[in-house]
C-alpha cells in the first residue's frame, strides 16, 4: 500500500497499474487488485473539486439555505442564474429509433449550429419557472430578466432573488435600476463564487439538459429555443418544488476540512 501511495510510477506514468505493482513486488495483478480493493485504493480515479476563496464562504450559504428552508412570510423566493452559450447541436447523419434489443443511435460527429443564454429563476416555493432565451447575458439582459421577474410577481410581495457574483449581475444598470425606490422589495443575495452547488435552480438546469436537450438534433437556435420553451411549459403545467435538505453548516465544515488537507499536501518539507 505504502508504494502505491508514495512510490512514483515508471515511465513518468500518472498512476500504478496493478501489473506494474505485482512486477514491482513478485505478486500476480490479482493480488494487487484485491489489496487495492480492501483498503479502497483506486488509483486510476481523481476526484474533481473547486474550493472557494470568497471571504464571505461562511456567511453567503447560511442566508442562501436560510431562505431555502425558512423563507420570508409575504414574499417570493427565486433562484437565478444563467445557463450561457447552449449549443444548437445538429447531427451529420439520421439517427435510428430504439427497437427490442438495440437503443437508439445518435452520430458521435455533430454541427453546430449557434448558441443561446438561458436565464431561468426558480420560484422555491412552487417550483414554477421564469425563462426567457437571449442573444447575450450583459447587465442590460440581466436586467431585462429582473423586469420580467418583477411583472410577474404579485404587488404586496417582497422578492428575493438567489444568485451567483458575475458582474453582470452587479452592472450599473442592474444598480441603478434596484436603486429606485420603487424597488424597495428587491433583495439579492449572493452565492459564494465557485459554489454553484448552492443555487438550487442549477438542478433544474440539469432535468432540463436530461429531458429536452441531451442526444437531440437542432438545425438551428429557433429550433433550439422551441425545444426549451415547449419543456418549460410542460414543467410549468405541473412544477415540482426541488427541496433544499442540507444544512449549511455540514458544507462549511467540510470545506474547512478540505482547506485544511489541501495546506498540508501543498505545505513545503521545510515549512515549520
Amino acid at each position: 500500500m505504502s508504494d502505491t501511495l508514495h512510490a512514483e510510477p515508471p515511465g513518468g506514468a500518472v498512476c500504478w497499474s496493478t501489473r506494474e505493482m505485482a512486477a514491482r513486488h513478485g505478486v500476480s495483478k490479482d493480488y494487487v487488485a484485491q489489496v487495492w480493493r480492501e483498503r479502497g485504493l483506486r488509483p486510476w480515479l481523481a476526484d474533481v473539486f473547486k474550493l472557494s476563496a470568497d471571504p464571505d464562504f461562511e456567511a453567503e450559504p447560511k442566508d442562501a439555505v436560510g431562505l431555502y428552508v425558512d423563507p420570508p412570510e409575504r414574499a417570493v423566493v427565486f433562484s437565478f442564474d444563467e445557463k450561457t452559450q447552449v449549443q444548437a447541436i445538429d447531427r451529420t447523419q439520421r439517427s435510428l429509433p430504439m427497437v427490442p434489443g438495440r437503443n437508439r443511435t445518435v452520430t458521435r460527429d455533430h454541427r453546430r449550429n449557434g448558441t443561446t443564454d438561458l436565464f431561468a429563476a426558480l420560484n422555491v416555493a412552487t417550483g414554477e419557472v421564469l425563462h426567457q432565451t437571449r442573444r447575450r447575458h450583459t447587465g442590460a439582459d440581466v436586467l431585462a430578466f429582473f423586469k420580467h421577474i418583477d411583472s410577474r410577481t404579485p404587488a404586496g410581495l417582497d422578492v428575493h432573488v438567489i444568485l451567483d457574483n458575475v458582474s453582470a449581475h452587479k452592472s450599473e444598470p442592474v444598480r441603478k435600476w434596484l436603486s429606485n425606490p420603487r424597488r424597495q422589495r428587491w433583495h439579492l443575495h449572493f452565492t459564494p463564487t465557485s459554489s454553484s452547488w448552492a443555487n438550487l435552480v442549477e438542478c433544474w438546469f440539469s432535468v432540463l439538459t436530461r429531458k429536452a436537450l441531451k442526444n437531440r438534433a437542432f438545425s438551428s437556435v429557433a429550433e433550439l429555443q422551441d425545444a426549451i420553451d415547449t419543456w418549460a411549459q410542460h414543467w410549468n403545467h405541473d412544477p415540482q418544488p426541488l427541496k433544499w435538505t442540507k444544512q449549511a453548516q455540514p458544507v462549511i465544515d467540510k470545506v474547512k476540512r478540505a482547506r485544511t488537507a489541501l495546506h498540508h499536501a501543498t505545505k513545503p518539507a521545510t515549512d515549520h
